[in-house]
């Protein structure tokens, strides 16, 4: 985690006010300003190299989908199983560091020249917590919104499901508020969620129900 300084509070500043003012144009993870963009071109490089498949998901997925209020410092990707191994050695050799990840925890990287870290979301495995772990595996991208080596952003409906996997207050209020600035896609999340576990529908319909609560609707 990067230390808060004058320095770190500045680029956020300058990171959030460039998003508020030229976000409508930012359509793809590509579009991402300054050192963000060139992380995620750089992840573009490794799929190519390794035929994988990934979105993004996390705070730019949420921004990406409408709450423009959230902003991140890292880069979540979810990759296919069978292609983590590969990416993770490519990486290794193309300008990034691999992290040795506490025990029970996902792979991270750092982007040697940014610092920027990137959040490994292994298809197959469970989010949630030790406690309260999900009822269901994080999917392939291809059923996430993949589209050819290139990264591209998670889907709405996927991106809800991720978050209710998750489990964690954090998350319930992103839901919360992509639901207030989506309402036209409530019906269609839930959908998607049916085809997925009746116990996202459950949680899903009870944060539909605070964000209309706060005038989401």
């Amino acid at each position: 985690m990067r230390s808060v300084n004058l320095a770190f509070v500045s680029e956020q500043l300058e990171l959030a006010e460039r998003l508020r003012r030229d976000g409508e144009h930012m359509f793809e993870p590509q579009d991402l300003p300054g050192r963000y963009g060139r992380v995620v071109r750089a992840v573009d490089r490794l799929l190519v190299a390794t035929g994988c498949v990934a979105v993004l998901g996390g705070g730019w997925a949420v921004w990406r989908h409408g709450y423009l209020g959230r902003v991140t410092q890292d880069v979540d990707i979810l990759l296919p199983a069978d292609g983590v191994g590969e990416f993770l050695r490519v990486a290794a050799l193309s300008g990034f560091e691999v992290l040795a990840p506490p025990a029970g925890r996902w792979p991270k990287l750092v982007h040697k020249e940014t610092g920027v870290e990137v959040d490994i979301l292994p298809q197959g495995c469970r989010p949630g917590t030790e406690a309260r772990p999900a009822p269901t595996t994080l999917p392939h991208p291809a059923a996430a919104g993949a589209a050819g080596p290139a990264l591209r952003y998670i889907t709405l409906a996927a991106l809800v499901e991720l978050k209710l996997g998750a489990g964690r207050a954090r998350d319930e209020s992103d839901v919360v508020e992509l639901v207030r600035v989506n309402a036209e896609s409530v019906a269609e999340v839930r959908r998607h969620l049916e085809g997925v576990h009746g116990d996202y529908v459950a949680a899903f319909d009870r944060l539909v129900e605070r964000a209309r609560d706060q005038g989401g609707d």
